[in-house]
């Protein structure tokens, strides 16, 4: 890129077909690649090795440049700027079964305390197994249950839907969804309890609406009982 006397920058010219073939190839690579590889993959034959020097020179002033070494080219970051950089490795790790029970409990059941979680798990966990899942952001504290003790109840975070890519929690699937696909037995499962606390409460609402039809149903029938 240079300056002319009046000051108006020039920018250079547009790469060609072949010079952003080459470009794309090498950026997308997981690791350096030597002359012969690259003109494997270009489309068309071309002069790789003259497009390669032109590439290292427009970018040797940039944040990255093209470099060669032992005959394979790669991107690197600019030596100068080396002292930006940090080493980042991310570990895998599964979770535990407990974690993966302990988060199902807390997605359909929400708000949850910890009690009610050991309740319907059946047993005890430990203090780590909520800690994991509030370090992934995952679940979060929200408030504290209107019952003696005031024992904190948990919820998950926009974080949770993020990583699953669900937009929002009633779009997961219900019980007989899950029932479906064989990944529950809806024989042991209480319909009526399981889902998310906007479905929760849909049902219980349901269920109210039933009893009072079953109450009208048997004033009516007392009612024509008499009358005969």
């Amino acid at each position: 890129m240079k300056k002319k006397s009046n000051n108006i920058v020039s920018f250079p010219s547009n790469l060609s077909t072949g010079e952003r073939e080459v470009e794309a190839i090498l950026f997308a690579a997981a690791e350096p690649l030597d002359v012969d590889t690259i003109e494997s993959k270009v489309s068309k034959n071309i002069n790789v090795k003259k497009i390669l020097e032109k590439l290292k020179e427009f970018y040797s002033s940039r944040g990255i440049n093209l470099v060669c070494i032992s005959n394979k080219w790669s991107f690197r970051t600019a030596a100068n700027l080396s002292n930006l950089m940090s080493q980042q490795k991310t570990v895998e790790k599964k979770l535990s079964k407990a974690a993966i029970e302990t988060l199902s409990i807390i997605v359909y059941h929400q708000p949850v305390t910890r009690a009610e979680i050991e309740e319907i798990r059946g047993v005890a966990f430990g203090t780590n197994t909520l800690d994991i899942l509030m370090e992934l952001n995952w679940v979060k504290p929200q408030g504290r249950k209107d019952v003696p003790g005031k024992p904190i109840q948990y919820v998950t975070t926009e974080d949770f839907l993020s990583h699953f890519n669900i937009q929002k929690l009633s779009d997961l699937p219900t019980v007989d969804e899950l029932g479906s696909a064989g990944l529950i037995d809806t024989t042991t499962i209480d319909a009526s309890v399981f889902g998310t606390g906007k479905f929760y409460k849909e049902k219980q609402e349901e269920n109210k609406e039933n009893i009072y039809s079953n109450i009208d149903e048997m004033l009516n029938s007392t009612l024509k009982d008499t009358d005969n």
